[in-house]
This record gives C-alpha cells, sequence and structure tokens, in this order.
C-alpha cells in the first residue's frame, strides 16, 4: 500500500514537474517571438529612416517653405536611430514620423515640380513599398503580441508569468488622428 501511494505520489510530481516545464518554455517561446516580430518590424522601419535623408533632400531643392516639416522629420529621424530606445520609445517617435510623413506628402501637392521629379516619384513609390511591408509588420506583431499577453493573464500561465516577472505588452495602435474619417468631397 505505501508502495502505492509513493509510486502515484511521484508519478503526479513527474507530472506536475513536465506541465511547468512545458508551461514555462511556451512563454519563452512567446516571449521569443515577440522579440523576433518586433526585429522584423524594425528593420521594415529602418527602411523608412533609411529613405528619409533622400526624401528631404529632394523636398527641400523645390520646397523652401516646407523647412520646418523637414527639418522636424529630420530631428525624429536622428531620435529614433540612436539605438537606446526601448520599444515602447521606438513605437512614439514611429508614430510621430509616421504623421510627419504623411504632412510632407501632402505639402508635396503644392509644388507640381516635386510630383514630376523622377527622383521623387521613385522615392514615392519605394517609401509605398516600405510603408506597405511596415503594416504586415505590424499585423505580424500585433497577433504575436496578444497571444503573447494570452499566455501570461490567463490561468495557469499567470503564475508562471509572475515568477518568470514577464509583463504585458503594448500592441502597435493607430494615434488617434488617423482613425479621423477622409472627407472624400474635400479630395475634389
Amino acid at each position: 500500500m505505501n508502495t502505492l501511494i509513493i509510486t502515484a505520489t511521484l508519478v503526479l510530481v513527474i507530472v506536475l514537474v513536465l506541465v511547468i516545464v512545458s508551461m514555462y518554455n511556451g512563454l519563452i517561446k512567446r516571449r521569443n517571438e515577440v522579440d523576433n516580430a518586433f526585429g522584423g518590424m524594425d528593420v521594415q522601419l529602418k527602411k523608412r529612416y533609411d529613405l528619409i535623408p533622400n526624401l528631404v533632400a529632394t523636398v527641400k531643392q523645390y520646397a523652401s517653405h516646407e523647412k520646418e516639416l523637414l527639418t522636424k522629420v529630420t530631428e525624429l529621424r536622428a531620435k529614433v536611430t540612436q539605438g537606446n530606445l526601448s520599444p515602447d520609445d521606438k513605437v512614439k517617435l514611429d508614430n510621430e514620423i509616421s504623421a510627419s510623413m504623411k504632412s510632407i506628402m501632402v505639402a508635396v501637392e503644392n509644388y507640381p515640380d516635386i510630383k514630376a521629379s523622377d527622383n521623387f516619384i521613385h522615392l514615392q513609390r519605394t517609401l509605398n513599398e516600405v510603408e506597405s511591408q511596415i503594416s504586415a509588420a505590424r499585423r505580424t506583431y500585433n497577433a504575436v503580441i496578444t497571444e503573447y499577453n494570452n499566455g501570461i493573464e490567463t490561468f495557469p500561465g499567470n503564475i508562471i508569468a509572475g515568477m518568470m516577472n514577464l509583463h504585458h505588452k503594448e500592441v502597435f495602435v493607430i494615434p488617434e488622428i488617423e482613425r479621423v474619417n477622409v472627407d472624400v468631397k474635400s479630395l475634389f
């Protein structure tokens, strides 16, 4: 009888240890997927940051009135490429850069010479491709973050996540200014 109790206890302990190890490994896997997804998005953002000096130089040739906007974009790019930013800080700066880039594209509409420039047309096409890739990387990042957050916030993963000091991570959200519906009538 004692042998049966000892064996049952031993089996229960082994199963419990295996479950805990499996959950631990699952959380580590999710954390690594988050890091990987952020790295993939970071690569796409770097492509955009590399385009900014060319875009600024091209617009500067034609649009001296937009100096303040161009200076702002250049300063934001300098901040974000320093390399010592947290992911949250990078996200905030990237949102500012996105808004500034859109402002530049709107400002360019007032300068027909820029729009006709082969260099600008090439830059705009490249920027559109990069923006599409950034959008795809953000969707991937958000999906991975959601899976990670679900893993660390549901029972019993939350207990192990607490012991591992894993915390909730924020998904990429569209800045409030970009959520405004476009007035189609104003475009024509």
